[in-house]
């Protein structure tokens, strides 16, 4: 598996970690949902706990791409995850929470670049040129 597979899924999984740590009550929201409450609302909380779905997604979406499959749902996938970080990252560089701007939003266009690498990982031996030396033909 590609390195940038290997990593993003260290990435998405350090998320994981962080939305099921708010979605459980943790103190965190300083850094998170433009850290307007240090403890989160029930509705941020829950916000929470979907997001820890949506990168359990990623993390299969980005490994099974990386591993070759051509299916559209992981071609098509990994560069909706690439736009979908992208627009994370200019949207906690825009948050008033100094976390979301400098330790959010680094880690988000970091995993949108990852997700673009996975995103052009050759499929299969399609587009691939074949390998050894070119066939001869032998005149007789």
């Amino acid at each position: 598996m590609p390195r940038a597979a290997r990593v993003a899924t260290i990435g998405f999984a350090g998320m994981i970690v962080f939305e099921a740590a708010l979605a459980a009550g943790a103190r965190l929201g300083d850094a998170a949902w433009r850290g307007a409450h240090a403890q989160l609302t029930t509705g941020q909380r829950f916000g929470s706990a979907v997001s820890v779905l949506f990168y359990a997604a990623a993390i299969i979406i980005v490994r099974r791409r990386a591993a070759g499959r051509a299916e559209r749902r992981y071609r098509w996938g990994t560069w909706g995850l690439a736009g979908i970080f992208a627009l994370a990252a200019l949207m906690n560089l825009a948050s008033e929470s100094q976390w979301e701007n400098y330790l959010m939003a680094p880690a988000a266009l970091a995993l949108a670049a990852l997700c673009v690498l996975v995103a052009r990982t050759p499929t299969g031996h399609r587009g691939r040129t074949p390998e050894g030396p070119p066939a001869t033909v032998a005149h007789a």
